[in-house]
């Protein structure tokens, strides 16, 4: 009786009314994107234009107080934070992530917080120093340093971690970890590999550079590429993103 209910509930919210997505070309927003695409969800977009700092105005602040993006509009009111935003859609749409009472439960939480905690905001201070150090040159020079070795350790572990448990990221069928997983990598790529030392080559991680290619292979990554001007390789070999509107900085 349970499992009808459930299969119940899952059918009603499949059916739900349009979703706004308030984004930024290759922001955190594309994670929502593709969830978004891949979950074949109907949705409407919001641009934020970074230009003009709309992230700081005033009616953008009353949706998200951190003044980040994304946001999601839902029929549950308004969601910010970008892993809880990925989170509340693999649950409230049953897929993209193992079911509640799974064995991989437990193991999809654990590297979901991860990237969310640990990957994710190691990019951000390595993106914006100033935000955590200060406006001194050589200081964010040195912040840089600290935290470009902590994401090679970060892609050490998570590396590690897929090939502990590898029905989590890579096969067939997407779970939220690809998608979170190839953007961050992307931002890596693009952003915290300086052009003069590139330091990350990919094909070091190879369960990492599998779910890379894998993702580009779908059709909501090749949707998302379109909308944001992606390129042909977004997340193994990406290049700075060409949107058709708004700026990505």
């Amino acid at each position: 009786m349970g499992l009808q209910v459930n299969r119940v509930r899952l059918y009603f919210a499949n059916m739900q009314t349009r979703y706004t997505l308030h984004y930024a070309p290759d922001n955190a927003s594309l994670v929502i994107r593709l969830a978004l695409e891949e979950l074949d969800l109907p949705y409407d977009t919001r641009l934020v234009d970074r230009r003009a700092k709309a992230q700081q105005s005033a009616d953008y602040l009353a949706l998200n107080p951190n003044g980040t993006i994304p946001v999601l509009e839902t029929p549950d009111g308004v969601l910010h934070e970008t892993g809880a935003i990925l989170l509340w859609l693999a649950d409230r749409h049953g897929k993209l992530a193992p079911p509640q009472d799974t064995p991989l439960r437990a193991p999809f939480l654990k590297w979901m917080f991860w990237c969310s905690n640990t990957l994710q905001i190691d990019l951000r201070q390595f993106f914006y120093p100033e935000k955590f150090i200060g406006p001194d040159p050589e200081d964010q020079i040195k912040l840089r340093r600290v935290f470009q070795q902590r994401i090679q350790t970060d892609l050490t572990i998570i590396e590690e971690g897929l090939q502990t448990t590898p029905e989590l990221a890579g096969g067939d069928q997407a779970t939220a970890l690809d998608i979170y997983l190839a953007c961050l990598l992307r931002w890596c790529k693009l952003y915290a590999e300086a052009p003069e030392a590139p330091w990350l080559d990919l094909t070091r991680y190879p369960a990492l550079h599998a779910l890379c290619a894998k993702a580009e292979t779908r059709a909501s990554t090749h949707r998302a590429q379109a909308a944001e001007g992606l390129g042909q390789q977004p997340f193994t070999r990406p290049h700075l993103a060409n949107p058709p509107e708004g700026s990505a900085t």
